[in-house]
């Protein structure tokens, strides 16, 4: 084998546009390259590493030697080192050896590799894609559908740990090509997504300690085992949503962190490059040639694996400067505030990138704070997000289920706030893994009262979720009520599934997700104010809420009623919109959920009555711990005399049980 030939694949125009943070598909230029030249086949290498004083390629082809392949540095400036190694294919072991300008002697792996070897081992395998996708009526239809109001329902998973084999070991990307594309048709997800696939050394760190960025994690396969997962879940209809995390990166001897002897990535003062939180380096994204690596890793997912949305993690710890410090820990932007401008200018100059090259795509932040404008438009001021979790909603609504019923009316605020801000972006509403790790407990443990309640009360929150202004996420397990806390060494306990109010459990969520992808009412107006009605928010002294959600079109709306306590009510006054004949579509109490099967009757009337501000009335019947949805069958003019009343469909085995639940409520 020869040494090493002076070649590159970049021009100025790449140079320009990866020096001015703009150039946005630097993968293909940058990283390893299988090719032939002049006839021979062999790699192309290139690495940015400006302040190195020496750069070579070691691997398992040259016995890791540091002194047999040296690169070429660029004149132009740049910082790239490159060069071709004849005969060095696809499959080969490597690193770069770098020899900082202090006398060190690092090896660290490609940031631009698309494979590396299974950790505990760290070096970057030599890889070009070779995969025939068959998506190409899913992307056909995202494109047909783009920037119009669509159902959004995400199931969360972490693919090591969502299902287990009986040695222990995790499925495969071609086994979970079946297994959990299967499950997640059957539970009508509109979309799943995966923490974050990307390679990382450390597996409890959920993949949130990125390494290989351009890389899907080997311990499942290859990535075109991954392609193949992909393509499964676009063959059944359901989205996918990568978690992204620009945020940080960990400081393993092999990655980012101190690259060429110097905080290249990162910020040298630790007041602003060291998270002190999850002990990580913070990218330095005023540095242009971080923000071309950044922004074209996000495409990357996008164009070479069909993702079809990124949720970027921590966005928060990326908007503040004095994120999780103390007074004196940090340093204040130009302004004198906390701001980080470059940070702001990052994620507007990613979203803007996302939605130029991918308008069908979205973007959706996990950021927890009150910054204006995050999912708004960066041509009107915002940052640019497609959407953005909830947070608020989550606190105040765990917060409240966690109270005894008894107590509920006591904290009505709690359950009532989130449509205060409802609409002042487009938010999802997450129950995500953050809510059932470190000592926090399964969900279905944070809910009150003997296993039915604790149930019901889980089955009451999810329809309220659901029927809830805007889209919904929930954490694998928590639709069958995991028992125990999320453990990644563990798989989810799947057995539970074979119990009845487990069961009932997984079936409701099924059926709300079918409800809600069936229901313009539902999601067609779901981050627009237009959207939602309160009939009453004020019965805090029987904890019920009563909303209407709206579709677009005339009398395409549902009434909601949800009592928040074991307590039946035969019947409850409503104001209606319309006067008419309604029916009941939707009951959590429903026995096939293991509920008490208290429900109202096939037809209601309303009655010319004042409530509620409006001029029609309808008495219904509230289960316990339930939510029932109604739909107006037909308009129908009422007069006073009308005497109906709501009508309980249910036995007297169902109302005896209510009784001896209330006693001992």
């Amino acid at each position: 084998m020869s040494n090493v030939i002076k070649h590159s694949l970049l021009t100025d125009l790449d140079i320009h546009l990866f020096r001015e943070g703009k150039h946005y598909r630097i993968y293909e230029k940058l990283g390893s390259h299988p090719l032939t030249l002049n006839d021979e086949w062999g790699t192309l290498f290139a690495v940015w590493a400006p302040n190195a004083r020496q750069v070579s390629v070691v691997g398992n082809f040259n016995e890791w030697a540091r002194t047999t392949h040296e690169l070429f540095p660029r004149t132009d400036g740049s910082g790239i080192w490159e060069g071709f190694i004849p005969g060095l294919g696809k499959g080969s072991l490597y690193k770069y050896h770098i020899q900082a300008q202090d006398g060190r002697h690092l090896e660290k792996g490609d940031p631009y590799a698309l494979l590396w070897e299974i950790p505990p081992n760290t070096a970057s395998i030599i890889w070009d894609f070779d995969y025939e996708w068959k998506d190409d009526k899913w992307l056909a239809e995202r494109k047909k559908s783009a920037g119009k109001p669509k159902p959004y329902s995400v199931y969360e998973v972490h693919l090591g740990s969502w299902k287990k084999k009986e040695n222990g070991q995790s499925l495969s990307y071609r086994e979970m090509a079946v297994d959990l594309v299967d499950y997640v048709k059957k539970m009508g997800f509109t979309h799943i997504e995966l923490l974050p696939v990307m390679e990382h050394p450390y597996y409890p760190s959920w993949g949130y300690q990125v390494t290989g960025y351009f890389a899907p994690s080997s311990r499942f396969g290859s990535p075109e085992d991954f392609m193949y997962l992909m393509d499964a879940f676009h063959a059944a209809n359901i989205g996918v949503i990568l978690d992204w995390v620009p945020s940080h990166f960990p400081t393993d001897a092999h990655g980012l962190a101190d690259f060429d002897g110097t905080h290249l990535y990162d910020h040298a003062d630790p007041r602003k490059g060291f998270h002190p939180d999850w002990k990580s380096a913070i990218f330095n994204y005023g540095r242009h040639e971080v923000r071309s690596f950044l922004i074209s890793n996000a495409l990357f997912w996008l164009d070479k694996f069909h993702a079809d949305a990124l949720r970027v993690d921590a966005v928060a710890s990326m908007l503040y400067l004095d994120y999780s410090r103390d007074d004196g820990n940090w340093i204040p932007n130009k302004y004198g505030g906390n701001e980080n401008l470059e940070a702001i200018e990052f994620i507007k100059a990613f979203n803007e990138a996302v939605y130029k090259e991918f308008p069908d795509a979205e973007t959706i932040a996990e950021e927890s704070t009150s910054f204006s404008g995050v999912s708004r438009p960066t041509f009107d001021g915002g940052l640019g997000f497609g959407q953005k979790w909830m947070m608020g909603w989550m606190h105040d609504t765990l917060k409240y289920f966690q109270e005894n019923p008894i107590h509920r009316k006591y904290h009505h605020q709690k359950i009532t706030f989130s449509l205060v801000y409802a609409f002042s972006e487009r938010f999802m509403l997450p129950l995500s893994h953050d809510e059932v790790v470190h000592g926090k407990g399964p969900l279905i443990d944070k809910m009150p009262g003997d296993e039915w309640q604790k149930f019901a009360n889980m089955r009451l929150m999810y329809a309220y979720m659901y029927t809830h202004p805007g889209t919904q996420l929930l954490f694998m397990g928590g639709e069958f009520g995991q028992t125990s806390e999320w453990s990644i060494e563990k798989g989810l306990h799947w057995a539970l599934t074979e119990f009845k109010y487990h069961k009932g459990l997984q079936d409701l969520v099924a059926d709300l997700n079918d409800f809600y992808k069936n229901s313009t009412a539902l999601y067609q107006q779901q981050f627009e104010d237009e959207g939602f009605e309160w009939i009453d928010l004020s019965d805090g002294n029987n904890s019920v809420l009563v909303y209407i959600r709206r579709g677009k079109k005339k009398d395409d709306f549902y009434i909601v009623a949800c009592n928040f306590t074991p307590i039946t009510r035969d019947i409850y006054r409503i104001g209606v919109p319309v006067a008419g004949t309604y029916k009941e579509i939707f009951n959590t109490d429903d026995r096939k959920y293991g509920g008490s099967g208290f429900a109202n009757a096939a037809e209601l009337t309303s009655i010319e009555e004042k409530q509620h501000g409006r001029p029609n009335a309808l008495d219904i019947a509230l289960p316990p711990l339930g939510v029932v949805v109604f739909k107006l069958e037909k308009r129908k003019k009422t007069t006073k005399n009308v005497t109906a009343r709501a009508k309980v469909k249910t036995t007297a085995k169902a109302k005896g049980e209510t009784k001896q639940r209330n006693a001992k409520a």
